[in-house]
């Protein structure tokens, strides 16, 4: 008898055992303040999975070299929220697990954001898929359309429109004004919001490759006369020369008539200042069509990982349709786009728009990102402010496109 309860007691032993190494503990990396929609996504897989996901915020500005260092010493988390941009540089060094084979096997590979995929892929293997998705869009205040005598539910069709009921708006007098832009040293602001103009009309700053600088095109000579023209009319506040980011949310001022924003500001203006009526489009291009930047974040997975099959059991969580909904009820846009209207159902019928951007949006592809784009000092936001509000305009073009491709042609 004694023997047969010892004989019963190993096997339940053995049991809890197994249980408890079956059950693995992702460690994640996020950026401090990711907000809710990611958490709540968290949240909700650990109170559904056996495996659980510990989340480590770290402060955005220290993300990306925290990461590389955590990696060089082996101490690196299973997986990491990482801003799509600097996804192609971590996978060409080699730091990135290969999920090419898993994720082309999922039956919506090709329903999840485009520009995601393609920033997650590097030398045809994919890296990187989609976590948090961001889209940009024009904005126009509704309230103050109704107030310049214009109609208040025809959004502006292509920046003749937008200038000429800029125009209108500032007529208003006071501060009111037509058009706002974040131009003074803001290049991920300028990147989000004005590259989209020279986009739809069919150009890019860079090649596809990324090797070559494509700056000084027709159509972006183009795009700059139109901003230097609203900022000579006074149409845009003299802040916009100096602003670094800080106030990129000026249209929830009331006083702006138009503005391109990430679809993230839909949910502040709605929740946050509810007395502005507005509306929202996608982004004319300078010579016709539409386009918008994708921003947001990937997720990635650090090479040789013990728990790669956890973290793709959390990422399948994230695109079921109760994850998509989970996102979607918190501020982040849906990442299928077969389930996209499931899941924006119930929610603000504008955030529809911003979910349309995706099917046309861009994202440079680049290992140089932040050299060539997002420094404050670097080509693109000197250029972009001394374009537009400078006197040289030729000697800010030839300036940025020399120094662009100096940068890529002396990288390592």
């Amino acid at each position: 008898m004694i023997r047969k309860l010892l004989v019963a007691t190993s096997l339940a032993s053995l049991c809890l055992v197994s249980n408890a190494m079956a059950q693995e503990t992702i460690n994640m990396w996020v950026r401090t303040g990711i907000g809710t929609a990611f958490t709540s996504l968290a949240d909700a897989y650990n109170a559904s999975h056996e495996n659980q996901i510990a989340l480590t915020e770290v402060p955005f500005a220290e993300l990306v070299q925290k990461y590389a260092t955590a990696i060089a010493g082996g101490q690196a988390p299973d997986a990491l929220s990482l801003d799509l941009i600097y996804t192609p540089a971590f996978a060409a060094a080699g730091q990135l697990q290969d999920l090419t084979e898993w994720a082309k096997g999922l039956e919506y590979f090709d329903s999840l954001s485009p520009s995601h995929v393609a920033l997650g892929t590097y030398e045809d293997k994919v890296y990187g898929l989609p976590l948090l998705v961001e889209t940009s869009v024009l904005a126009w205040n509704k309230g103050l359309y109704e107030q310049a005598g214009l109609d208040p539910e025809k959004a502006p069709a292509n920046w003749d429109e937008v200038e000429a009921n800029a125009e209108a708006i500032r007529a208003l007098g006071g501060d009111n004004y037509g058009f706002y832009f974040s131009g003074g040293s803001c290049g991920g602001c300028m990147i989000f919001t004005f590259t989209p103009l020279v986009w739809a009309s069919g150009v890019d700053i860079l090649s596809e490759d990324g090797q070559t600088a494509t700056l000084d095109t027709p159509q972006m000579r183009a795009a700059v006369d139109k901003y230097r023209s609203m900022v000579e009319k006074d149409l845009v506040p003299e802040g916009s020369a100096t602003d670094n980011g800080v106030n990129f949310l000026s249209f929830t001022n009331g006083k702006i008539g138009h503005q391109s924003l990430g679809a993230f500001a839909i949910g502040t203006l709605v929740n946050d200042y509810p007395d502005i009526d507005f509306g929202v489009t996608l982004i004319p291009g300078i010579e016709g069509g539409t386009s918008s930047f994708a921003g947001g974040d990937n997720i990635v997975v650090t090479k040789d990982t013990p728990r790669l099959a956890a973290v793709q059991e959390f990422i399948e969580f994230a695109y079921s349709p109760e994850g998509q909904k989970i996102l979607a009820q918190n501020g982040s846009l849906p990442t299928r786009s077969d389930i996209a209207a499931q899941t924006l159902e119930g929610l603000d019928p504008r955030l529809q728009v911003a979910v349309d951007a995706i099917g046309v949006a861009k994202t440079p592809y680049t290992l140089l990102f932040n050299d060539l784009i997002n420094s404050a000092n670097g080509p693109w936001a000197t250029f972009t402010n001394a374009a537009i509000y400078g006197d040289d305009v030729d000697g800010a073009f030839a300036t940025a496109q020399s120094e662009m491709q100096s940068i890529i042609d002396n990288a390592p």
